[in-house]
């Protein structure tokens, strides 16, 4: 027989495999807890680095084309150079050899989709046209002509064929052949064989002959956006006074045809665009991107660019910009998710400890006995380690490797660290609390209950550092906000908020026992007293730690709510105010009149409670004397009495009906001094005073009777109400609709029936698109996470606590059942042992919350939070940390309840056991 085999025989059996098969299941549930925790440990972080990344790249990947690309650009070869030199410098060959050595000296982790990039050579500053048939506004079309490589890859023709370049061409030549796109062709009535002369070449003009319309496959894409005069022509103004309005247009020549363009005045440029790929970039690569930029725009990046496209070549993008403001939305993110994530980790540490706590307490007989044999400190810690390791450390890795295949483009290493703290802590807590409960050999166990305790000085001063730290950290929060998430005390505000309030609360426990005990023993039953007597009897640490789990879990739960709720209702009213109403109906601009029937047919939209109709006149103009200079107003003509009442139902500025009617016996009508409702500002402005406004609705003398800081028509504008019927022209530009459930789809079939351009805007519409950007849906599902967490924890606070106690409780019940104690005595018993700690946590937790959110919230803003940019919205007034009853109260209230059937339904279990089994069974206790 083998040696070793022989030993085993020989030898005891293995500590940690005796100790798992003697308690498989506590085990198996201490594992899962490990489990869990790991993952919330490790998926945070993850978490945190994908929604991060995803906002970068969505930034980036919304913004147009033209400020993200960057434009490596070189003015043409210089005069002094050979014609022939020149022109070989902008042929495809030198141009492609250059772009060659420009990706290769990109710097990383700047990346380009060179599906989307280009190069070329183009007219710096647009040429005239001299056709007579082209189309003029106040001055003859403008073309600006580029000859760009992978045309016939991003197009489609439409019409005729491709440009080519016949022959050799040069700077002396003078016909070329372009193509335009299907909006050009559209818009200046080129078709295929027109020939358009372009002046600024010399003697004679350039002959352009049209020989294909094409259509762009990805029109949006940086190939055509990022120059959108190629893909769509568009409007734009010369420099005298008044302006001189043209149509600026693009006319693409073939690549080889670039020569032609060294011969223009047009100032021809030679450029390489590259547009960035996002797919491989990351939040983490945000500073090493900004410095990049700027080393290329400025730095030795561009010298080194110089070197392959001239020395006078520069680099332009805006990228940094689209960065900067990505950079500035995530700074003032960041530190709000961090105060929500400090406060679950607390409340999953804590929860370890009471996990660890519970071994303990099951087996200290055991290991005071193992003390009293000569049994050492590092011998027994040694082996507590083992046992809890060999559960610990496989979960909290199938808890990293849950969290890894969840989450997916994130850094594994915050992972990794997250993980293994949980599993260090997991593996920590029984060894150390074992050791020093038991570092000196005790003959029997003293009292360490509520009655006998005594607070010692170092708990005292403990409890006042923590007190000192509590108030910095809510003063610092309060004067400076949550402005950075590396500064740990501030993140930890509601934490040290919920441990001072634990802190006072254990100390004050035993008051309202005493209290309730005294008429209870005075009293004919034994239920009231015993239970009463039993929660004064707690030990200290089994009252001190689950009711500090369940405080920093109420706390956390709290505090998330109030946030979530804060955000919504930010975006709420930030919707309000995009829309005015649950719809807004208007042309183009609001400017034209609506046709007649619009009304009606909104009207009969299901759903549709009231429709009010008003006209909104933006370039309203108030005569502010001297020289007949004017100043810019938003000019509403109303029906008083709708109006008022929609003004009332969204609460943006109500007023009485009233304030617009005329007084006394001066009926409705034009040239007369018109009641008004003006904005602060304009009101400042006008005075009390009559003023004289000129519009496109007819001038008007108005006389300022109310001020209100927002109306429905015009939410984020300095605004003046007038009633319509005062005004020469009352048609309506706008209609505001309100409804329970408005159909956006419906409304738009039932406007687009009845009038042309009409656009819908819907409340639920704006709503939705404030939560879509992935920054903003990132931090609020993981508050929604420290919530549901927070509340779970709870839960299971309590479970560990009502388990530490239950063997006692058994066998109370069992002895007071020998003694003539009824079931339904016991039952009662049970719930009112049960009730005192869950009594104090709900109510403790509540004003903990409570505290927190009011303490807390001057220095929590949830705009940037909540709304998805800032850019083109009108400002929330308002979006500020605010105490959300229901996430105060249904913690609170599970806590009891649970507590409650917790209670019962051991009752119920120790009925249905004997009291002579549950007596042999638990003897010691």
């Amino acid at each position: 027989m083998a040696w070793w085999r022989q030993r085993t025989e020989r030898g005891v059996a293995p500590w940690v495999r005796t100790r798992l098969r003697t308690a498989p299941g506590a085990a198996v549930a201490f594992g899962l807890l490990v489990l869990v925790t790991a993952f919330l440990a490790a998926a945070l972080p993850r978490a945190l680095d994908a929604y991060e990344t995803k906002g970068l790249r969505q930034e980036i990947a919304g913004a147009p084309p033209a400020a993200t690309s960057v434009e490596l650009s070189a003015p043409q070869p210089g005069l002094e150079i050979a014609q022939p030199t020149r022109e070989k410098a902008v042929r495809p060959p030198a141009l492609a050899a250059v772009r060659r050595a420009a990706l290769a000296r990109l710097p990383a982790p700047l990346r380009v989709d060179t599906t989307e990039s280009a190069y070329g050579v183009r007219t710096s500053k647009s040429l005239v046209g001299l056709n007579h048939w082209l189309p003029v506004i106040d001055a003859p079309p403008r073309f600006t002509l580029v000859a760009q490589s992978g045309l016939a890859a991003h197009s489609i023709v439409r019409g005729g064929r491709l440009p080519i370049a016949a022959g050799e061409v040069t700077a002396d030549t003078r016909k070329v052949e372009a193509a335009v796109t299907e909006a050009t062709a559209r818009t200046l009535r080129l078709r295929v064989g027109s020939v358009i002369d372009v002046d600024g070449f010399g003697g004679a003009p350039l002959v352009v002959r049209i020989t294909g319309i094409v259509e762009p496959r990805h029109p949006q894409g940086g190939y055509w956006s990022a120059e959108p005069v190629l893909r769509t022509p568009g409007v734009a103004a010369d420099a005298p006074v008044p302006p001189q309005f043209h149509w600026d247009a693009g006319l693409l020549l073939a690549p080889g045809a670039a020569p032609v363009l060294l011969g223009s005045q047009g100032q021809p440029e030679l450029y390489w665009r590259f547009a960035p790929a996002t797919d491989r970039l990351t939040a983490q690569d945000v500073p090493g991107l900004v410095s990049r930029i700027a080393s290329l725009e400025g730095g030795p990046e561009l010298l080194r660019m110089r070197e392959v496209a001239g020395g006078t070549a520069a680099v332009a993008t805006d990228l940094e910009t689209i960065v900067g403001s990505y950079t500035t939305t995530r700074a003032a993110i960041t530190p709000v998710v961090a105060v929500g994530a400090f406060g679950i980790g607390a409340v999953a540490a804590v929860v370890l400890v009471m996990a660890g706590g519970l071994v303990a307490v099951r087996r200290a007989a055991e290991l005071a006995l193992l003390r009293a044999r000569g049994g050492s400190l590092r011998g027994i810690a040694g082996r507590l380690l083992a046992e809890t390791a060999v559960v610990a450390v496989p979960a909290a890795a199938a808890g990293l490797l849950l969290a890894v295949l969840t989450v997916d483009e994130a850094r594994l290493l915050p992972a990794v660290l997250g993980a293994s703290a949980v599993a260090l802590l997991a593996c920590a807590v029984l060894p150390v609390r074992s050791v020093v409960a038991h570092r000196r050999p005790r003959a029997h166990a003293e009292r360490d209950d509520l009655a006998h305790a005594r607070p010692g000085r170092r708990r005292t001063v403990a409890e006042l550092t923590m007190l000192v730290l509590a108030v910095g950290s809510v003063v610092a929060l309060r004067r400076r906000g949550a402005s950075s998430a590396g500064d740990l005390l501030v993140s930890a505000a509601p934490v040290l908020v919920g441990l001072i309030a634990a802190l006072v609360l254990v100390r004050l426990y035993p008051l309202p026992l005493r209290w309730a005990a005294r008429p209870a023993a005075r009293g004919r039953g034994v239920v009231g007293f015993l239970s009463l007597a039993r929660a004064g009897r707690s030990s200290t640490v089994g009252v001190a730690l689950p009711l500090l789990a369940l405080l920093l879990a109420l706390t956390t739960a709290a505090f998330g709510g109030s946030v979530l709720a804060g955000v919504s209702d930010a975006r709420d009213r930030a919707a309000l105010l995009a829309t005015g109403a649950d719809a807004r109906i208007a042309g183009p601009g609001e400017v034209t009149p609506l046709p007649a029937g619009v009304a009606g047919a909104v009207r009969k939209v299901a759903g549709v409670r009231a429709v009010t109709a008003v006209r909104i006149e933006r370039t309203a103009e108030l005569t502010s004397g001297g020289a007949g200079a004017k100043e810019g107003l938003t000019l509403i003509g109303v029906e008083p009495a709708s109006y008022a009442r929609l003004a009332r139902q969204t609460g943006l500025g109500a007023f009485p009906a009233e304030v617009l009617k005329p007084k006394g016996a001066q009926g409705a009508g034009t040239g007369r001094v018109l009641n008004a409702v003006a904005s602060p500002g304009l009101a400042e402005r006008l005075g009390r005073a009559p003023r004289r406004i000129t519009s496109l609705a007819g001038d008007i003398t108005v006389r300022i009777a109310a001020v209100r800081s927002r109306t429905p028509a015009a939410p984020g504008a300095d605004f003046l109400l007038v009633d319509a019927a005062g005004l020469t022209h009352s048609d309506p530009t706008t209609l505001l609709a309100t409804g329970a459930a408005l159909d956006a789809p419906a409304l738009r079939a039932a406007v687009r029936g009845a009038g042309k351009g009409l656009t819908v805007t819907s409340r639920d519409e704006e709503r939705a698109a404030l939560s879509d950007a992935p920054l903003q849906a990132g931090a609020e599902r993981i508050y929604t996470t420290a919530a549901l967490a927070g509340a779970g924890y709870a839960v299971l606070a309590l479970l560990l606590s009502l388990l530490q106690s239950a063997p006692e409780r058994a066998a109370l019940l069992a002895r007071l059942h020998t003694m003539g104690l009824t079931s339904r005595q016991g039952r009662r018993l049970l719930s009112l042992d049960a009730l005192p700690q869950a009594l104090l946590a709900a109510s403790g937790g509540m004003l903990a919350g409570w505290a927190t959110v009011r303490l807390l919230a001057p220095g929590i803003d949830l705009e940037r939070l909540a709304l998805a940019t800032a850019a083109g919205r009108v400002p929330v007034i308002g979006a500020s940390l605010r105490t959300d009853v229901w996430s105060l109260l249904l913690p609170a209230a599970g806590t009891v309840l649970l507590a409650w059937a917790v209670a019962v339904a051991q009752a119920w279990w120790a009925g249905r056991r004997t009291s002579i089994t549950e007596l042999r069974t638990g003897g010691m206790r």
